[in-house]
């Protein structure tokens, strides 16, 4: 009986020095997948799941060089910067009108770019002309009344004054 009870107390001591296998530990590169309106997003840990996602999966692409956000707004990380032009997948749309971006070809989301930092791709050239478009300035001729029998005029295009 001593034996007996000797060797329980003996493997309880032994098992109590063992710990369970821990998680790996994450980093910002750790892919991770999350549920938000019954689609699954796969990302980095770094960027944070959207609270509301409505699904989009079409090509845009990027009017200016915006930055791509960790979380959908501009209180998140920078993860880099888009570059002009180049297409991007538009995975969905986010709250507070941000939109979910993948790379052009892939289906992990990558970021967050306010909507008006992107265009569908087949709307960019139109959308590029139009900006590019500016009425000109006329120019104002400023004239001042001489004894109030004449008046001298400044010649816009030298900045000499004419007397009439």
């Amino acid at each position: 009986m001593k034996m007996r009870t000797l060797l329980s107390l003996l493997f309880v001591f032994a098992v109590t020095g063992c710990k369970a296998p821990q998680k790996p530990a994450m980093t910002d590169d750790t892919i991770v997948t999350s549920q938000v309106n019954g689609v699954t997003l796969t990302h980095r840990y770094a960027v944070s799941a959207p609270a509301e996602f409505t699904a989009v999966n079409t090509s845009y692409r990027a009017l200016y060089p915006a930055s791509l956000m960790s979380r959908p707004d501009f209180g998140g990380k920078v993860i880099r910067t888009l570059e002009t032009g180049k297409t991007y997948e538009v995975l969905g749309q986010v709250e507070h009108f941000w939109m979910a971006l993948a790379d052009e070809g892939k289906e992990e989301l990558i970021g967050y770019v306010p909507m008006r930092a992107v265009v569908k791709a087949d709307q960019y050239e139109a959308t590029v002309r139009k900006q590019s478009i500016r009425p000109k300035a006329r120019k104002k001729a400023t004239c001042v009344n001489v004894d109030g029998s004449g008046k001298a005029c400044k010649d816009s295009n030298n900045g000499t004054w004419i007397l009439d």
